[in-house]
């Protein structure tokens, strides 16, 4: 990514499979960033709201086992600091209305999982590849509660 602190990806899925392609393709795309991942929304919270300092850029699957996506995407965009934050929406909804309800909320950019497996492999490179040259915002300090 295109900036001169280091980005932390921060990957909330809780599909292991889908997590090890999204990882395995971002990484065959240059992307070398710190990537964190969590399987629950909670604790991806906690770890956004707890940075000290520095960008980052939010990978969010909309179902999870604790907190819903969307729940997490209008916590992050409605938070003083974090709401310049990169969210990138992947899911397997394929709702117009969650489109648009994601879009309101504030995030990024919206893509649906493809089912097939080729086909999400080369959707996350093509993502891999965008996200080298994007430009993230970096916090000023430490996240306020």
């Amino acid at each position: 990514m295109s900036q001169s602190a280091p980005v932390t990806i921060v990957m909330i899925e809780d599909d292991e499979g889908h997590a090890r392609i999204i990882e395995k393709n971002i990484r065959r795309a240059g992307i070398n960033n710190e990537l964190t991942h969590f399987t629950h929304g909670q604790p991806a919270l906690d770890f956004l709201f707890g940075m000290l300092r520095g960008p980052a850029l939010v990978l969010l699957d909309l179902n999870l086992p604790d907190l819903n996506g969307v729940e997490i995407l209008a916590r992050v965009k409605s938070h003083p600091v974090l709401k310049r934050t990169p969210v990138i929406v992947l899911t397997t909804v394929e709702d117009s209305d969650e489109i648009t309800r994601c879009y309101d909320l504030g995030c990024n950019c919206y893509i649906k999982k493809p089912v097939n497996f080729e086909a999400f492999s080369q959707a996350i490179l093509q993502l891999g590849l965008m996200l080298a040259v994007i430009q993230v915002p970096e916090t000023a300090g430490p996240v306020p509660a």
